[in-house]
């Protein structure tokens, strides 16, 4: 088990492999499953993010019951259609993509936890416009996943990745690193260069805190996962071109953790403080729940 990202990085290099070959080998040697029987596995999850995808974009979109959220990646597929993007249609579309994976959540979907339901999009965002670019096969695709795994394991194993526990920085951050990480390795950087590119999108989003209006998984939490695509390639670039992050990324994530067990409770899912705590929130969780909840003036 790698206890640290030093410690994979040193590995590939060392072993002159891919950090989604060390961790297909480290799952088959745990588990006692066949490589094939792994490998089927993941490439189940990457056809239920691909379901998800397409079934949030497609149509008139998918909708919460609470109504809270959806049909907003149906928006940015038609806004993507008239040609006039800001930040560029690549960037759009993995917005599109982590919005439509989230609205489908939203709507008691099937999605893929990666690492939370709530920072469900935030892969596929990447994964998905980068199979367009860089005209992925599907075993890529897969690779991509393991690799994501590996530093998530490490995240998880040494800090947080529950909202709950951490802030959003610990779900939507972890995502993005993770996002970050795999992109790199699946547009043929280094190891190096992929811990790197983990430490900057991890670093974008410390402190983000978790703040679920009536402490439901849908506002903020949707469009948080288009931020934590779009970090992650931002990241993903910056490590290719040779940029580095400076403080390493096990350094990182030490910081994820200390200031996820210094935020307050209030900001950690909830529903009681940040956004969830505006007049406005409020006045959504007692459209949707009534008198039966409680306020806390209080929470520390």
């Amino acid at each position: 088990m790698y206890k640290s990202i030093a410690e994979l990085v040193a590995t590939a290099e060392t072993q002159h492999q891919p950090i989604s070959e060390l961790i297909i080998q480290q799952e088959i040697e745990s588990s006692q499953m066949s490589r094939e029987v792994i490998w089927a596995m993941m490439a189940k999850n990457l056809e239920v993010m691909r379901a998800a995808v397409k079934r949030g974009a497609e149509g008139e979109g998918v909708h919460s019951t609470t109504g809270l959220t959806g049909g907003e990646a149906v928006k940015l597929r038609k806004y993507r259609a008239a040609g006039h993007t800001l930040s560029g249609d690549a960037m759009v579309e993995a917005i599109q993509n982590a919005i439509a994976t989230n609205e489908v959540n939203a709507a008691m979907g099937v999605v893929c936890a990666t690492p939370t339901a709530g920072s469900t999009g935030t892969l596929p965002g990447v994964l998905f416009i980068l199979e367009k670019r860089l005209h992925l096969t599907e075993d890529q695709m897969v690779r991509f996943l393991f690799t994501a795994s590996a530093f998530g394991m490490i995240v998880a194993n040494n800090a947080m990745i529950a909202g709950a526990v951490g802030g959003c920085q610990a779900e939507v951050g972890s995502a993005a690193a993770m996002g970050a990480a795999a992109a790199v390795e699946v547009a043929g950087g280094t190891p190096e260069q992929s811990a790197e590119a983990f430490a900057i999108a991890m670093s974008n989003l410390l402190g983000l805190v978790c703040d679920p209006v009536a402490g439901l998984v849908e506002l903020p939490c949707v469009k948080r996962n288009a931020i934590g695509a779009t970090d992650a390639l931002i990241a993903a670039d910056m490590a290719l071109a040779g940029c580095s992050n400076k403080i390493p990324a096990d350094d990182v994530i030490g910081a994820m953790k200390s200031i996820g067990e210094e935020m307050p409770r209030s900001l950690r899912e909830t529903g009681i403080g940040g956004l969830a705590g505006t007049p406005t929130g409020q006045a959504m969780k007692q459209r949707i729940f009534g008198d039966a909840f409680v306020t806390e003036d209080n929470p520390e």
